[in-house]
């Protein structure tokens, strides 16, 4: 799993507070075994968990987590619909990773759609589920790009919005337009540097510029627009 891109911000290795998790998950296993992983992390704590989505809503609202990590299936309200009341409020709101396996495509989809910043596959080791905590907690979007970008391209092209999606890009500039390309090829900042021959600060600018321009989340968001507008095609 790789995680690039986006606006940088403090970690608890920079001297910044802990980042603090909740985990939302029906099966007790999984969801223990998680937090036991992540509270024995440095800079890293568990805030709270979760057997349903409703109760993620509620505890997240009370908690104020820095990421919630979400099951895709669950009871009284499942994870996507969690998602979309954690992230549908005018305040900016926790960092949602979504937990899911390899047949839940078109939720995790919608997901990102809704403002997920990624997804973690269930079966991830300790490290994969350590760095997609500290990538979507400093802004930026997991996405694995052998199956993420595959996804979003599926996924898009069979859902496309009706609406004219493909205005927006009108903001953005030639070379704007250009990374955002790259970014949903699945290119990560030193590979889009190295393909434009630009430094990764110009390239961390104009990922910024971007998802000013679009209010966007982060780079999830930005593959997924990619797609819906037509900039990207899949295949293409």
């Amino acid at each position: 799993m790789t995680g690039a891109g986006g606006p940088a911000a403090p970690s608890p290795a920079d001297g910044g507070a802990a980042i603090r998790c909740l985990i939302a998950d029906d099966q007790a296993m999984v969801r223990e075994s998680f937090a036991a992983i992540l509270a024995a992390q440095p800079g890293i704590t568990v805030a709270g968990q979760a057997g349903d989505g409703a109760q993620a809503v509620s505890q997240a609202r009370r908690l104020r987590p820095d990421v919630v990590l979400l099951d895709v299936r669950m009871p009284v309200m499942n994870g996507l619909a969690a998602a979309r009341e954690l992230l549908s409020g005018g305040e900016p709101g926790p960092r949602v990773l979504m937990l899911t396996t390899f047949d839940l495509d078109e939720y995790v989809y919608e997901a990102l759609r809704a403002g997920a910043s990624g997804f973690l596959l269930k079966d991830a080791t300790t490290a994969e589920l350590v760095h997609a905590v500290r990538v979507v907690a400093v802004g930026d979007a997991l996405l694995a790009p052998s199956v993420t970008r595959r996804l979003i391209a599926d996924f898009a092209w069979q859902r496309r919005d009706p609406r004219p999606l493909a205005g927006t890009l009108d903001e953005l500039t030639p070379r704007e337009t250009e990374v955002l390309s790259l970014i949903a090829h699945g290119l990560s900042n030193a590979e889009i540097s190295g393909t434009l021959v630009i430094s990764e600060d110009t390239t961390k600018t104009h990922i910024r510029h971007i998802l000013a321009k679009l209010n966007l989340r982060d780079r999830a968001q930005a593959v997924v627009i990619a797609y819906e507008t037509g900039l990207v095609t899949p295949g293409g």
